[in-house]
């Protein structure tokens, strides 16, 4: 009986042991495959670049989009120094020729989704060479910005409302629709 209690302990200690490293492996498999997909770049193509204000999200790896379809991927970021923006390098697939009057905007998939750059065709006949900077840019809109205006704005709005109703100019905010009824 005393040999039975004695090779229990080893038995369930050597089980945690195997099930801790096997999570450990899984665990860093997992670090692994989404590192490595954060870092993958498409190089194929030809490379543009383009200055933003602001590229909130936008990292290497991004996808490069022309009317929905990825043509391409962001190989670098920097911040130009003499400018204070961020100058972003791209690839686009080879046969994809852009006007040289075409629109880079950084834009989201959804409001929690990743970043990527829409190009948006010009009219030009001419089209952009390789190593080219695109002139026209719009930069990354933050969630927070937007969310943060539009309180600001209701915010405001309300209390002009009720300071108007405290002077008897219009009724207040809260009581707005409601008449003197007997």
């Amino acid at each position: 009986m005393a040999s039975v209690t004695a090779v229990k302990p080893r038995r369930t200690s050597l089980e945690l042991v195997t099930g801790v490293l096997v999570l450990g492996l899984l665990g860093l498999m997992l670090i692994a495959a989404v590192v490595g997909e954060g870092r993958k770049t498409d190089t194929t193509g030809y490379r543009l670049h383009a200055g933003f204000s602001h590229i909130d999200g936008l990292g290497v790896g991004s996808d490069v989009r022309l009317a929905g379809v990825t043509v391409g991927q962001v190989v670098s970021e920097r911040v130009n120094p003499s400018t204070f923006k961020a100058e972003v390098t791209f690839t686009v697939r080879p046969d994809i020729k852009l006007p040289t009057d075409s629109a880079a905007i950084i834009t989201s998939d959804s409001l929690l989704g990743g970043k990527y750059i829409a190009l948006s065709p010009g009219g030009d006949d001419h089209t952009m060479a390789p190593g080219a900077t695109m002139s026209e840019t719009q930069g990354s809109i933050s969630l927070e910005q937007l969310l943060s205006k539009f309180i600001f704005s209701v915010t405001d709005t309300l209390t002009r409302a009720n300071k108007d109703a405290a002077d008897g100019k219009a009724p207040a905010a809260g009581n707005a629709g409601k008449g003197d009824l007997p």
